[in-house]
């Protein structure tokens, strides 16, 4: 897609901030997804707890982390081809059902004190697999539920009601483990996939508007990188988020740490977790009320990432640090919003499940890396673990400006112009 700031701009809203919620197919969607991520970040949380009862040990916390999302950077640019390739529809029920069969399985493993520290590192790659497929097919099918002139609408209120999971899923996991235990917090995230299934299965077919796939054909994968790389509005957010993604964005790792390790306890780490996701939930209304694409807004809410999360390092109480959380929530998710739905608008619909691989990629397949230096730096210093997310902010927004002034000049003689 082409155009200047102003035409791109213009799409971004036609009838109003929620004007997507009209869509019947998109209501249903996002109430399935919102949903199946309380239970999700049930399950995340307890996982955590579950990791350092058994180990006591940042590190492996961060390799079962690495574990779980290794296989989206190994397969995200395959993963995108194929959704390109696929209906997406029919892929995500496959998917849904495939992650609530896994956590079900885990579930009934600690239920019977089967469970061992292995046996969640096999299923970890298992889950890795099925995320490789599911985060970008689902980023991917949010246009074919509203049409193009909705996305960034739609992107944004997506985002904002998933993450009132992370606001109420980690609360839920402390009432669990302290009470009827840690199984049912997996059992809790494999019936939440039912949401989603309920949700896929009750969608009007006719009212989708599925983008042309892609033929087979050889050169298709690369294709995709270039095309990538050719956009400054897609590749300088998706460099931006490999750094933030690798070593800001490995809150399953560093709050669990910075909890047990600086307020005395281990379900601490929820409250800091809700803290975090309650940001991300005003974030998320902000963006709907202001919605705007485009590399200004990326490089301020990567600032004020960075400046927040420092903030948080020299918390001296439980409260404060869940305050500033709050903060770092909210530009959180208005770096993930914006970025996102830059790289979807700007990006042809042909392309559009390779574009947001990558962008999954950098997101999630980055984790493999990070969350094994965040999991040993953590547990030699929680807070110096934060300290690192906090300066890789810094320098994405360094290298998001670099990749800008190199390309812009050269994408400009090609007609795609800049935001």
């Amino acid at each position: 897609m082409t155009g200047t700031e102003g035409a791109l701009n213009q799409t971004t809203r036609r009838d109003g901030p929620f004007s997507a919620f009209r869509v019947v197919n998109f209501r249903r969607f996002v109430a399935g997804q919102s949903l199946s991520l309380v239970g999700s970040w049930t399950e995340t949380v307890a996982q955590a707890l579950l990791v350092l009862h058994l180990t006591g040990s940042g590190l492996l916390l961060g390799l079962l982390t690495a574990a779980r999302y290794l296989p989206v950077l190994v397969f995200s640019p395959f993963a995108g081809l194929l959704i390109d390739r696929s209906d997406k529809h029919r892929l995500l029920i496959i998917t849904a059902t495939s992650l609530a069969g896994l956590s079900a399985g885990t579930g009934v493993l600690v239920a019977t004190g089967l469970i061992q520290v292995w046996m969640l590192f096999v299923i970890a790659v298992a889950f890795g697999c099925f995320t490789a497929l599911d985060n970008p097919a689902r980023q991917a099918f949010i246009p074919e539920l509203v049409g193009d002139d909705l996305i960034h609408d739609a992107v944004t209120l997506n985002s904002t009601f998933v993450n009132v999971g992370r606001a109420i899923g980690p609360l839920i996991a402390v009432a669990l483990v302290s009470t009827i235990g840690t199984a049912w917090c997996y059992f809790a995230n494999a019936a939440s996939f039912g949401f989603v299934l309920a949700a896929l299965l009750s969608l009007h077919v006719r009212e989708l508007q599925p983008a042309r796939r892609a033929i087979r054909a050889q050169g298709q994968l690369l294709a995709g990188l270039r095309y990538a790389r050719g956009l400054p509005l897609v590749f300088a957010p998706i460099i931006m988020m490999a750094i933030i993604g690798t070593f800001t964005y490995e809150f399953e790792v560093s709050l669990p740490l910075f909890g047990a390790a600086d307020f005395g306890g281990k379900l601490a780490a929820p409250w800091l977790i809700a803290g975090f996701g309650t940001g991300s939930v005003i974030g998320g209304l902000y963006c709907a009320l202001r919605p705007r694409t485009g590399m200004s807004r990326l490089f301020r809410s990567a600032s004020l990432y960075a400046i927040a999360l420092a903030a948080t390092i020299f918390a001296p109480e439980l409260w404060v640090a869940v305050c500033l959380l709050v903060v770092v929530g909210m530009a959180s998710i208005t770096f993930i919003v914006t970025g996102n739905s830059t790289i979807q608008i700007a990006s042809s619909p042909s392309y559009r499940g390779r574009v947001t691989a990558l962008w999954s990629a950098a997101f999630l397949g980055s984790t493999p890396i990070g969350s094994a230096i965040i999991g040993w730096v953590g547990g030699i210093d929680a807070r110096l673990a934060l300290l690192i997310g906090a300066l890789a902010c810094a320098v994405a927004v360094i290298a998001g400006a670099l990749v800008m002034h190199r390309t812009a000049g050269s994408s400009r003689s090609r007609g795609t112009g800049a935001i």
